[in-house]
C-alpha cells in the first residue's frame, strides 16, 4: 500500500532529525510524533508543508529545532476547535497558549491538539502579563456591540480614554490589552463580514482606531470567500496587523479562480469512502455503502420546510431551504444547522427526501482533514463547525504573513 505523503515525509525527516527536533518544528510534543511513527495515529495531512519546510531548510532549521525553537510561536484566543491554529501550524508555528470557554469545543480541541501548553477558559479575567511571549496573536473574537456614545462624556469627566474607554466590556478589549502588554510581531483577527457595517461602520472604526492609533500597528483587512478552497460560499473578514512597516499585500494571496464542488466532500457510495477508525460507522454505513439513514429528513420536517418556503415565496420573500447538488457550492454553514439543516440540504434524487450533511462532511466543508476527530454529539459538532473557519483560508493567509513575521525580532 502506498503511504500517505505526510508519513513518507516524516520518515524522511527521521533520517536527519530527532523526534524532539521534529516535534519542536511542527509544534507538537514528542509523544505525538512517536504515535505517528508507530502508526497508532495518522500523521495529519495538514503537516505536509511544515515537514517539507523542515527537509528543505536543512542545517539552519535543524539548529533552530535543536534549540527548541519552532519557526514562530503563536497564541490561540477564542479558539473554538482550532481552525485558525491548524492553518498556522501547517507553516511550522507552535501554539504556546490557548483560550476557549466552551466545554464542548474544549473537548474537541484537546482531542485533536493535546494539552502541551497553558489552556484556559475565559480570557476576560486572565492577566495579560501572564500570557506567554508570542510572535503572532490569533483570535476569532465574537462581535459584540461597542458603546461609543459615552466616550466624549468620559473624556470630559477625566476618565480613561483610548481603547480602554471605547472597547471596555467587549471581548475585543481583551485582544487589545494582550497586544498592548505583549507587543507581538503580528496578529490575525477573524470575524463575520457584517463587522464592516455593524452600527453603520462605527464598530469597525473603533477596532481600526484601536489597532492603528492606540496600539501602533500597521493594519490590513480583506473579506475572503471560503469557496476558493471548499465548496461553500462563506465570506469572512480577516484583519492582520504588524508591529512596524511592512510590504505586506493581499495581492500575494493565491485564490483559485474555480474552487471544488460539493461532490468533493460528500461520503462516497462507490466503495471508496475511507474507513476512519475514530468514526467507525457513525456517519457512514460501510457495509451498505450509504450515509446513515438518520441524516435523511423525516417526512414531517421535509413537508414543513417545503410549506414554509412556499409561504415566503408567495409573499415575495427569499426565505426557504437551500438544496445542494454534487456540482453545487453550498450556502454558508451556520451554528444552527443542527436544528433542521435547511441552509444546506443534500439532494438524494426525486424519489428520496433530502438529507443533512453529516458532521464528517461538515468538517470537510470547513477544510478540516479526515484525521480531525469529532468526539462530541452531532448537535455540538454542527455548532462547532458552523462557528469555525475555513481552515485552508487561514493556511493561505498564514503563508503570506509569515515572511513579515520572521523579519521581526523573535518573541522572548
Amino acid at each position: 500500500m502506498t503511504q500517505a505523503p505526510p508519513l513518507e515525509l516524516l520518515k524522511q525527516a527521521r533520517t536527519r532529525f530527532t523526534q524532539r527536533e521534529i516535534a519542536a518544528h511542527v509544534g507538537k510534543d514528542i509523544k505525538t510524533v512517536r504515535r505517528w511513527e508507530k502508526g497508532d495515529t495518522p500523521c495529519p495531512s495538514m503537516l505536509e508543508p511544515a515537514l517539507r519546510d523542515l527537509l528543505q531548510g536543512g542545517a539552519a532549521l535543524k539548529h533552530g529545532a535543536a534549540n527548541g525553537a519552532a519557526n514562530f510561536r503563536f497564541i490561540d484566543l477564542f479558539a473554538g476547535i482550532g481552525g485558525i491554529r491548524m492553518g498556522f501550524e501547517a507553516h511550522g508555528g507552535a501554539c504556546v497558549f490557548t483560550s476557549e470557554w466552551n466545554d464542548f469545543s474544549k473537548k474537541t480541541y484537546l482531542e485533536n491538539y493535546g494539552a502541551d501548553h497553558s489552556f484556559i477558559g475565559d480570557i476576560v479575567s486572565f492577566p495579560a502579563n501572564d500570557v506567554p511571549a508570542h510572535d503572532v496573536l490569533l483570535g476569532g473574537f465574537p462581535c459584540q456591540p461597542f458603546s461609543i456614545a459615552g466616550v466624549s462624556k468620559k473624556n470630559a469627566m477625566g476618565r480613561p480614554h483610548g481603547f480602554e474607554c471605547s472597547t471596555q466590556g467587549t471581548l475585543f478589549f481583551d485582544v487589545a490589552r494582550i497586544i498592548a502588554a505583549k507587543q507581538p510581531a503580528a496578529f490575525l483577527l477573524e470575524n463575520v463580514k457584517n463587522l464592516l457595517s455593524h452600527d453603520k461602520g462605527r464598530t469597525f472604526e473603533v477596532i481600526l482606531r484601536t489597532l492603528r492609533d492606540e496600539l501602533g500597528y500597521e493594519v490590513h483587512y480583506k473579506v475572503v470567500d471560503g469557496q476558493h478552497f471548499t465548496p461553500q460560499h462563506r465570506e469572512r473578514i480577516i484583519i492582520v496587523g504588524f508591529r512596524g512597516k511592512t510590504a505586506f499585500s493581499w495581492d500575494d494571496l493565491r485564490l483559485p479562480s474555480v474552487g471544488p464542488r460539493l461532490s468533493s466532500i460528500l461520503h462516497r457510495t462507490d466503495g471508496n469512502e475511507p474507513v476512519l477508525p475514530w468514526d467507525h460507522d457513525r456517519f457512514f454505513d460501510h457495509a451498505k455503502q450509504r450515509v446513515q439513514p438518520k441524516y435523511t429528513l423525516t417526512s414531517n420536517l421535509w413537508t414543513y420546510l417545503q410549506n414554509y418556503a412556499e409561504k415566503h415565496r408567495a409573499a415575495g420573500n427569499g426565505f426557504g431551504f437551500g438544496m445542494a447538488y454534487p456540482d453545487s457550492v453550498t450556502r454558508t454553514l451556520s451554528a444552527r444547522y443542527h436544528k433542521d439543516g435547511s441552509e444546506i440540504l443534500v439532494s438524494q434524487g426525486k424519489r428520496l427526501r433530502p438529507r443533512r450533511l453529516t458532521p464528517r462532511e461538515c468538517a470537510r466543508l470547513m477544510g478540516f482533514p479526515d484525521t480531525f476527530r469529532i468526539p462530541v454529539s452531532d448537535t455540538q459538532a454542527y455548532r462547532q463547525f458552523g462557528n469555525s473557519v475555513v481552515m485552508p483560508v487561514m493556511q493561505e493567509v498564514a503563508r503570506i504573513m509569515l515572511p513579515h513575521v520572521q523579519a521581526r525580532p523573535r518573541a522572548n
